[in-house]
């Protein structure tokens, strides 16, 4: 592909319709909304999606729509896949052999777990 092309595959994906939507969407009105428990991680290597900024935006936002069971987490060395890596870059994505961090599938598996026993002790006192 020459630069040229390049530059006008990238400019035509930038200028796309969803594209447009999805820079301006703004999820804090929907998260207000949610009233389940909520598990919102990121890699701290996270180069598409800013660790820091996202999950204290994501908690804000549910937190103040009345949510009271929201865990967020910044998982260390890991990139926007949830891949263990060295540097985080989209580019190095495929170059890593591993699918998905098993530190990850554990703590999300964890936290499954601790809400699920929860719901069981709220039908437990309720009957």
């Amino acid at each position: 592909m020459s630069n040229e092309d390049f530059v006008k595959l990238q400019v035509q994906q930038i200028a796309s319709p969803w594209m447009q939507y999805f820079i301006q969407y703004d999820p804090a009105p929907t998260l207000e909304k949610v009233t389940c428990p909520v598990l919102a991680l990121n890699g701290e290597k996270d180069l598409q999606v800013p660790p820091k900024e996202n999950l204290e935006a994501i908690h804000k936002a549910l937190t103040k729509g009345g949510n009271k069971n929201v865990t967020t987490n910044e998982l260390a060395n890991l990139n926007h896949l949830f891949q263990e890596c060295q540097t985080g870059a989209p580019a190095e994505y495929a170059t890593i052999e591993q699918t998905f961090s098993p530190t990850a599938l554990t703590l999300i598996l964890n936290w499954i777990k601790m809400q699920t026993k929860i719901l069981g002790d709220k039908l437990t006192e309720k009957n």
